[in-house]
This record gives structure tokens, sequence and C-alpha cells, in this order.
């Protein structure tokens, strides 16, 4: 029995994430607001212009937006902290993989 039951704190167990669809995302903005920052995540593809006059013609570039987020500012710590964990372990699980192959 825990000595201090007002200070349990149970550990967070994410449920049905892997039923959401996975989308690609490779630009993200953020909208600073009075009580959160709302981060847009999106896909975005090259257009295929052969030349520069082509692309000086373009009026936009268009992103499809994949979703959008509203984080407390007090959560950007860790959404930072999960994001710099997850980018050393992908950096390790690569590293793996290389030395496999030599």
């Amino acid at each position: 029995m825990p000595s201090d039951p007002e200070h349990i704190e149970p550990e967070a167990t994410w449920v049905g994430a892997e039923e959401l669809p996975v989308e690609f995302a490779n630009i993200f903005s953020a909208l600073v607001g009075e009580n959160a920052v709302f981060l847009n995540l999106g896909s975005f593809v090259p257009p295929l212009a052969e030349t520069d006059e082509e692309l000086a013609a373009l009026r936009f570039l268009p992103v499809k937006p994949i979703a959008r987020v509203a984080l407390a500012p007090g959560n950007l710590d860790g959404l930072i902290q999960t994001l710099e964990t997850a980018r050393a372990e992908f950096e390790e699980f690569k590293q793996g993989l290389g030395d496999e192959d030599s």
C-alpha cells in the first residue's frame, strides 16, 4: 500500500493510437495564441515546374493540412523533449542498420 496516496501518478497508456490513419507530414507551422500554441502539420509535394518561368507563374504552393493541434504553453518543453528523444532513437536505429550491412 502506498505511503502517500495523494502523490500517486499512474503511467499514461496510449489506447487506440494504432487505429488512427498515418499521414506523411513534411511541412509545419505554428501560431502563438493567448492561451495556446497552434501547431499545423501538413504534406507538401513540390510542383513539377520545369523552367524558371513556370515556377515564377505559380501563385502559391499548396499544402495539404494533416492535423492542427493546440498545445498549452507548458507542454511545449515536453513536445520538444519527445521529438529530440525520437530523433536520437532514429539515428541509433539508422546506425544499427549500417552496422549490419558492413
